[in-house]
């Protein structure tokens, strides 16, 4: 493998051994891409801005800028197709800057719905492999919006929930943290969870170690003040990103993360650190059923199918309930992220036959042009 290979494996380029040992990636559209651009190299995002990108070849660069393809740029351009901080990009030299000449497909995305009232999607991280989702064992502790990130971030990469601030919340109520850790460990569906106290490197790379291999990229997500900076800068053994103290009325922290950057870490994986994130909407590409497999296995045990789980005679779901063998308060949120997820998935299938209906106007009236016109 030449110097050039090894070093964008280790800030995630995917290999395999090619015809003659020649190392290539594992994906054939990106073997057809590359073929297709023979002066090109590729280059990963590791910074993303409102007025650019930033990329980088290798674990000791820098990272460099470079100018983006002119559709991207364009405002109806869909935003969650224009490249994202984890994607990889092919580039060229075209006299002293580097151009974008194709983005490579995504093995993975982090997506969610944009705020505003009109459909769209924001994508928050691309080839991922693993997502941590952070959250403090303090007054901002919340399962149900630890439900929420699982259902957006499940599909493609593999979750662990990584709870911090452990020390404090051990050494105030040791017996609270037990029963929070082992309520989190019922509701995520064979999610991995893990306590740490995020101050501490060595703890905190001896329990996130299974998930940061060489060559791997992980995410960390959760919301402002959870400790999200504080454990990529354990993991990256120096102060490198900013941090901040929570408010003490209800512990949420101020953003001290800006933008997303993809950081390679000592043992050979890359980290992205995103910004706190407090609105979660669903993209409608989600699967309900992924994340809350128990009640809907429970519902279908209901003596009816059209069941809504409220007074119906033979209701599973309320059994369970009253019996104590389901949190009404994880139910609740079934129904609100059920409702929220057909919603969304309701507004993207509008959006796509929009844009369906506009293709199909827009050939009828080239053709008519070029009847009248010629070619043109």
């Amino acid at each position: 493998m030449t110097p050039e290979l090894a070093a964008l494996q280790a800030i995630g380029w995917p290999l395999q051994a090619g015809p003659g040992e020649t190392p290539l990636p594992a994906d054939p559209a990106w073997q057809q891409l590359l073929a297709e651009h023979p002066q090109a190299r590729p280059a990963r995002v590791i910074e993303q801005h409102r007025s650019g990108y930033v990329v980088s070849d290798g674990p000791d660069s820098a990272g460099f800028p470079v100018d983006s393809l002119p559709e991207w740029q364009r405002p109806r351009f869909p935003p969650e197709q224009r490249p994202g901080v984890g994607d990889w990009l092919l580039i060229e030299r075209s006299g002293s800057r580097d151009k974008v000449v194709a983005l490579l497909p995504r093995h993975s995305a982090i997506k969610r719905g944009a705020a505003g009232e009109h459909y769209k999607q924001q994508l928050i991280a691309a080839n991922i492999d693993t997502v941590f989702v952070v959250c403090g064992l303090d007054a901002d502790f919340n399962p149900r919006r630890i439900e929420r990130y699982l259902l957006l971030v499940r599909g493609g990469a593999e979750p662990v929930i990584v709870l911090t601030k452990a020390d404090a919340a051990l050494a105030a109520d040791p017996d609270a943290v037990a029963q929070a850790t082992g309520a989190l460990i019922e509701l995520s569906q064979g999610v991995q969870v893990r306590a740490v106290n995020a101050r501490d490197r060595d703890g905190v790379r001896a329990a996130l170690s299974p998930w940061l291999g060489p060559g791997r990229t992980v995410v960390l997500v959760g919301s402002s003040g959870a400790g999200k900076s504080t454990i990529t800068n354990s993991l990256l053994g120096i102060d490198k990103m900013k941090t901040g103290a929570v408010r003490e009325s209800d512990a949420r922290g101020r953003h001290t993360t800006t933008h997303r950057a993809l950081l390679p870490l000592p043992s050979g994986a890359c980290l992205i650190d995103t910004p706190g994130m407090r609105e979660l909407k669903p993209t409608g590409e989600e699967d309900i059923g992924e994340n809350f497999a128990d009640v809907e296995a429970l519902a279908e045990q209901c003596k009816f199918r059209d069941c809504s789980h409220h007074r119906e005679p033979g209701c599973a779901v309320r059994a369970a309930i009253e019996g104590g063998k389901l949190d009404p308060q994880r139910f609740a949120n079934y129904l609100k992220l059920r409702d929220e997820v057909a919603g969304a998935a309701n507004k993207l299938a509008h959006r796509r036959a929009q844009k369906s209906e506009e293709k199909v106007l827009g050939k009828a009236l080239n053709k008519r042009l070029d009847e009248k016109y010629g070619k043109h």
